[in-house]
């Protein structure tokens, strides 16, 4: 097995690890799931990106007891699931389908009695697949503010804190939705340190904060003036301040359960670097390439986390191909063949057919051959055409799973 094959399959192994039907029967060995009273029923909700694998393995669980299920996820991991009701829509750009859904599971939720049982299967990608505008936000203005965000850089924390002070079900809202029936959540993070405010902008626990605060980031950024008449107009109204109702949460996968099955599965030279690659896709190249230097023999480096990309130009990428182009053209000789893969473990980087790069030391060369500047499409962030004219594009299809990106450097013997 060539290096390059040994990356594909340690990536393999980080989407098998997070299947999300796997991760649900696990967590019912602990965490039964509650049953509805007398006269009740369950009410199911199954929102992201791992949506109908999840939503698959629980209605298995329930057979023959008295069930609604509806799923919403992205469009390419769509597919009839017996006994609910599926609902397409858009990712990473919220879209009208998405908002169609937010009304069916607020419709859902409205039936739901004291006496049912809410179950709510959430993973990432949730928060673009439900866009719920707060009174007075269109859709396009929102997805306007979501735009302003990314290109200024923000992490995923700072983002959700704008996107829930604009939504009706993000921060908690599908409790208040649900209420009087009470909510369980069995979670899937695709979020850096498992904060369940940020998964799918935390639909079921509190706000990462007020809408003061996402006022106060955006003026600090910069973008208040920048932003839609009618977002400015909503984050300066009074939000609803009363308590939310109460909900059980139970995390159920995560990325560092993933970094753990790739250094099983990569032997005893292996070796998780961090599970924290986050900030600027400059900076987390430049960690990547000193730890590549300073870990001596060790021939499998392992990293996990969600990176962002200041928007500057006008191409076509995501974070993990503009990390793996970045390395590519910034690693030294390291006196012996090596290779690099950045991938979104739900196999979409940003708005492209791919989910990552797997680049080496002769990306670059491959680049220029095609008659390619690497500098200026890294310049004009176009890492995917890039990658494409050195064929060091990832493409995985979607895994049906999301637990945020996973980074792999193996190094063969040296020269």
């Amino acid at each position: 097995m060539t290096l390059r094959d040994r990356a594909k399959a340690l990536f393999q192994t980080a989407c098998e690890a997070a299947d999300p039907g796997i991760a649900l029967s696990r967590a019912l060995e602990y965490q039964p799931l509650p049953r509805p009273d007398v006269g009740g029923a369950y009410r199911v909700l199954a929102i992201g990106k791992a949506a109908v694998p999840i939503a698959e393995r629980l209605i298995s669980i329930l057979k023959d007891q008295d069930f609604k299920a509806l799923v919403v996820t992205n469009y390419e991991n769509a597919r009839p699931v017996a006994g609910a009701v599926v609902m397409a829509a858009g990712h990473p750009v919220p879209d009208e389908n998405g908002a169609k859904a937010a009304l069916a599971v607020e419709a859902m939720l409205a039936e739901a009695g004291p006496a049912d049982r809410v179950i709510a299967l959430i993973s990432g990608g949730g928060s673009a697949l439900l866009p719920a505008p707060v009174e007075g936000v269109s859709l396009a203005d929102k997805a306007e503010t979501s735009r302003l965000l990314l290109g200024a850089g923000v992490d995923i924390s700072q983002l959700n804190l704008v996107r829930q002070a604009l939504s009706r079900l993000k921060g908690g809202g599908l409790l208040r939705a649900a209420h009087p029936a009470p909510v369980t959540g069995y979670i899937l993070s695709d979020v850096i340190g498992d904060d369940l405010r940020v998964i799918a902008s935390g639909l079921s626990v509190a706000p990462v904060g007020s809408r003061d605060q996402a006022r106060a980031l955006l003026q600090g950024l910069d973008l208040w003036p920048k932003l839609p008449a009618s977002v400015r107009a909503a984050l300066e109204r009074e939000g609803n301040t009363g308590p939310l109702p109460a909900a059980q949460n139970i995390l159920i996968g995560s990325n560092r359960k993933s970094l753990e099955a790739m250094q099983a599965k990569a032997g005893a030279d292996a070796v998780i670097i961090s599970d924290r690659m986050e900030g600027d896709v400059a900076d987390a190249a430049a960690r990547i390439i000193e730890a590549a230097q300073s870990a001596g023999d060790r021939a499998c480096l392992i990293f996990g986390g969600e990176t962002t990309v200041r928007l500057q130009g006008t191409g076509l990428g995501g974070r993990n191909q503009e990390l793996a182009l970045r390395v590519a053209m910034a690693m030294p000789d390291l006196g012996r063949p090596w290779v690099f893969l950045s991938g979104g473990t739900d196999g979409r980087d940003g708005p492209t057919d791919a989910a990552g790069g797997v680049v080496d030391a002769g990306t670059v060369a491959r680049i220029r051959a095609a008659g390619g500047d690497p500098a200026a499409l890294l310049a004009n962030n176009d890492s995917h055409r890039a990658l494409f004219l050195a064929g060091d594009l990832l493409v995985s299809g979607a895994t049906g799973t999301n637990v945020a990106d996973v980074q792999v450097l193996l190094k063969g013997p040296a020269a």
